[in-house]
Formats: structure tokens, C-alpha cells, sequence
């Protein structure tokens, strides 16, 4: 049998390129809505592949192609957050989505260059392309523009073995095992004759996830809450609108009072379409007094003023049995603060798009309390960042998200933002309450699974129980990704000096040889 490389030549320009891609819109199959979470292995195979026979530019030309499949498909709500949602016209909003499209493609682009260019012995390829695309992965996910962790390739495996590996390691920890798991398949299709060993490594590593998904890490403190999830349904482009405020604020109330005998109630993310000091005299105060009497806690979202002028914070208070206030910290770049200014500040007013500008809230808030237990509170996109799921543990006994998708219509950002939010509890190895405006409200366990969900553009309350949980999974004993991730860079580190050594070695051997000549 010829080997895989000589069966498919994916160092010819045009083939390559058409096949990467495809891998890139297959990645994106493997995430919600679609859930083929193995097709995540084929596609970075093929473009891990691609780096065994390439220059480092036609590499990067390669990485960048299967980054445009992937961020075409897989961040397509863009255009529809833009057109339908922020005011602009066709024409605008296709260039808008395109160029964030663009800029995000060329994170594969680099991982793959990097993989082509850095010093490595052959022995270390296997490692070197995952190790890569994982910490290119982070730089994007955290650290350029704040974050935008869409895409990451452990999300995908929520349903797989490989969720076993998320309570110790975290998103980026189990990202690497499944990049590797890739690069593993790229060893035994291109060396059939040696490839037992990877076989049976490839085997190890799954077969252990499967045992570790058995395990729990956490564990029940208290009675079983009721709880409530209220979704208003109400239209994004309809919500801020005066003729329709005191209807919104009515549709809330009403569909809280017909559950007076849950024990905590959520409201999603700015459900209120009003500033707190605007309506808590004539609304918010007499619902919480009728809360308290009801022995039940309302989490309401309502953006609020500071103390200064122009400090505005999307916000999330209780009311009932007891006050306080949680101010969002990780603000949506684009969404609620403008980077690149002046430059994206004139591009969103030359397109006419209206955009809030919000203050961080700071990172030390003391946690909320509802149900009689205190819970950690994240509003809306703070959501795909584990620290800020993290940051309550180990007193936090849940989690609680409110979150307006409205923002995106019937796309597939509500499904991909569900799929983050499962990560967040199954890192936490907590309960988590998720009410959205439109949807995808729903009920996650600490596991991970989604115990029960309402359906998407409807007005309706999901109601539910769950278990105040205590302990702390190993993954955030571990403070979250930063040990990881640093554990990554010193196994990379290692690499390029193994690698670099090895280049040394040769050159100097080059060297003798050519001084034994006459």
C-alpha cells in the first residue's frame, strides 16, 4: 500500500488549498448546531499535513485558506448582528463580516507558519504542530482584542471521551489532546509500518477520558433549589423602543408572579430596557418587596449609571431576601467598548451602526447571594472566559448567566454560545442557570449535559431544580488555563532547543567535513 502522502499530494497549489478550505468549513462542523464533534480530526489532519511538505509561506498561505472556511461558516452571525441588528447596509455589513472573517483567519495562518518554520527535530513533529495551534489559539482567545475564544477546538468535544479531560485541564488542556489526537492520525497514515505506537497512544488517550468522564469532583451541600428561568422573547430591534418599554417590563413581571413558589427567579441579560434608576421606585422596589414576601429571590439584569458622568454598567442585582449588584468585567469588544480608536469609532459612524459604551466592572466584586446560597455571576459573553467562571470558587455553589442572543436572530451563535457555557460548568463542576432573551435558555449540570431547555424565539419560563454543589474540580485547584498554558510554552521551549541543537550539531559536522577537504 503507497503511503498516504504519495496517495494525496496536498503540496500542489490548487488542490491543497481547495482541500484546506473544505477542512476549514469541516472544523466548523464539528460545533453547534451541528455537533459532528469527530469532524474536528479529519480537517486538522489534512492541514497538519500540509506542514510536512511545505515552504513556510505556501504554509501560511494553506493555514490561512482552511481559516477562512472555518471563521466563514463559523462566525457567519456576524452579518446578521451587523445588518439586522446594528443598522448597517448590505454592502457595509458584508465588509464589515468579511473583514472580521479575514482577521481572525490568519490565526491558523500563523500556527501553521510557526509549525513550518521554528528549528525541531522530525522525532518532535508530532507535538510541535498541536502544541502550536492550541497557544495560537490562546493568543486569540485571550489575549488579542481581549478574546474571542469562538472555535476552540475543546468546545467540539463536549460529547466525546475527551470531555473527561476538561474538570483537570481545562479548555485549552483538552484542546491540546484533541490537536494531538489529530497529529496522531497524520503519523499513522503518512508511516503505516511504525505506527503501532501512536495507535495504541491514540488509544490510551481516549479510552482514559472515558474513565475520567465517570468521575465526579464535586459534591451536593444542600437541599435541591427551585428555580425559574424567565424568557421574554422580545425582539432586539423592538426592546429599546419607548412605545414598547412598559409592555417588556409588564410581559417580566407578570410571567414572575405566576412563579411565586420558585425558590430563585433569573431574568436574562438587560431584560429591563431601561437604566435601574429610571424604574426602580415605581417597578423594581415593589417586585422585590413582593419577592421577599413570596420567600424568593429574583436575579434581574439592568444596565445601571456610576457615579460619574458617562459611566454606564451592564449589570445584574438581586432582589428579594437579599440586595447587590454584580457589574459586568468582561466587556464584548465592538459590542460594548470600541477598540482601535479612532479608526473603529469612524468606521461604525461612517456605516451609521449604533453601539452601546459601557465601563468594566472590577474584577473583586463580592458574589451574590439567591436561594440562600451564594452563586458566581456572568453576563452574556464573560461566559467563554473559565476565569470568570472561576473567580467565586470555592464558595460560589453555582453559576448563573444572563445572556441577550437576540443580538444574532435565528443564527448559529446561539447554539455555539450554549456549547461555551457547558464548558464553563463542567470546568467548575457546577449547576448552571443560563436565561437568555430569546434563547438558549437552559439548565446545565455540573457535568456538563443540558437537563433541560426552552425553545428558541418562544415566551416561556423553564423551570427546574438543582443542587447547591461544594469542592472544587482539579482543573480550578490549578487557578485556571494559566498553568496550563505555561506548561505548554515550557514543552514548546523544549522543542526549539532540542531542535536548535540539532541544527547546531549538523552545521558543525558540515563543517569538520568540509575541512578534511582539500
Amino acid at each position: 500500500m503507497k503511503p498516504f502522502r504519495e496517495n494525496f499530494n496536498f503540496s500542489r497549489p490548487i488542490l491543497g488549498d481547495v482541500i484546506a478550505l473544505v477542512a476549514g468549513v469541516v472544523y466548523t462542523l464539528a460545533f453547534a448546531p451541528f455537533n459532528l464533534s469527530y469532524a474536528v480530526f479529519p480537517a486538522l489532519a489534512c492541514l497538519f499535513f500540509a506542514t510536512l511538505a511545505l515552504s513556510p509561506k505556501r504554509a501560511a498561505l494553506r493555514g490561512y485558506v482552511f481559516g477562512l472556511g472555518q471563521f466563514g461558516l463559523g462566525v457567519s452571525w456576524v452579518y446578521v448582528s451587523v445588518h439586522d441588528y446594528g443598522g448597517g447596509g448590505l454592502l457595509g455589513s458584508l465588509l464589515i463580516a468579511g473583514l472580521f472573517v479575514g482577521f481572525w483567519a490568519l490565526f491558523p495562518a500563523l500556527a501553521v507558519y510557526l509549525a513550518t518554520q521554528l528549528p525541531y527535530k522530525r522525532s518532535s513533529r508530532l507535538l510541535l504542530c498541536p502544541l502550536l495551534w492550541v497557544l495560537v489559539d490562546y493568543l486569540r482567545g485571550r489575549i488579542v482584542l481581549e478574546g474571542f475564544p469562538w472555535l476552540q477546538i475543546a468546545y467540539s468535544q463536549l460529547d466525546t471521551p475527551l470531555a473527561g479531560y476538561i474538570p483537570l485541564v481545562g479548555g485549552y488542556g483538552t484542546g491540546l489532546l484533541a490537536a494531538l489526537s489529530a497529529a496522531l492520525l497524520v503519523g499513522i497514515a503518512s508511516k503505516p509500518k511504525s505506527s503501532l505506537w501512536m495507535l495504541a497512544s491514540l488509544a490510551g488517550l481516549w479510552i482514559a477520558g472515558g474513565w475520567l468522564r465517570t468521575q465526579a469532583w464535586t459534591q451536593p451541600i444542600g437541599e435541591p433549589i427551585k428555580t425559574a428561568l424567565i424568557q421574554g422573547n422580545v425582539a432586539q430591534d423592538k426592546k429599546w423602543l419607548p412605545e414598547t418599554r412598559i409592555g417588556t417590563i409588564l410581559r417580566y413581571s407578570q410571567m414572575t408572579e405566576a412563579h411565586w413558589d420558585s425558590q430563585v427567579i433569573v431574568w436574562p441579560e438587560s431584560a429591563v430596557p431601561a437604566y435601574l434608576s429610571d424604574v426602580y421606585d415605581a417597578f423594581l422596589l415593589p417586585l422585590g418587596q413582593a419577592a421577599k414576601a413570596h420567600r424568593t429571590d429574583l436575579i434581574v439584569s439592568v444596565p445601571s449609571y456610576g457615579n460619574t458622568e458617562g459611566e454606564k454598567y451592564n449589570s445584574v442585582i438581586t432582589l428579594g431576601r437579599e440586595a447587590g449588584m454584580y457589574r459586568k468585567v468582561h466587556l464584548l469588544p465592538f459590542g460594548e467598548y470600541m477598540p482601535w480608536q479612532p479608526v473603529s469609532g469612524w468606521i461604525l459612524s461612517h456605516f451609521n451602526m449604533r453601539l452601546s459604551q459601557f465601563t468594566p466592572g472590577r474584577p473583586d466584586q463580592p458574589l451574590l447571594s439567591a436561594g440562600g446560597y451564594r452563586f458566581s455571576t456572568s453576563i452574556c459573553y464573560e461566559d467563554a472566559f473559565a476565569e470568570n467562571a472561576l473567580r467565586g470558587l470555592p464558595e460560589a455553589a453555582y453559576l448563573v448567566n444572563a445572556t441577550n442572543d437576540a443580538w444574532f436572530g435565528d443564527s448559529i451563535e446561539p447554539h455555539q454560545h450554549l456549547q461555551m457555557a457547558r464548558m464553563r460548568a463542567l470546568e467548575a463542576g457546577r449547576y448552571l442557570l443560563r436565561s437568555t432573551n430569546t434563547g438558549a435558555t437552559a439548565i446545565i449540570s455540573p457535568e456538563g449535559k443540558v437537563l433541560s431547555q426552552a425553545p428558541l424565539f418562544t415566551a416561556t419560563t423553564l423551570t427546574g431544580t438543582i443542587e447547591p454543589m461544594a469542592g472544587l474540580t482539579p482543573f480550578a485547584r490549578l487557578g485556571g488555563d494559566a498553568p496550563i498554558v505555561l506548561f505548554m510554552l515550557a514543552l514548546l521551549l523544549m522543542i526549539l532547543i532540542e531542535g536548535n541543537t540539532q541544527v547546531i550539531g549538523a552545521c558543525l559536522g558540515k563543517a569538520r567535513r568540509c575541512e578534511g577537504k582539500p
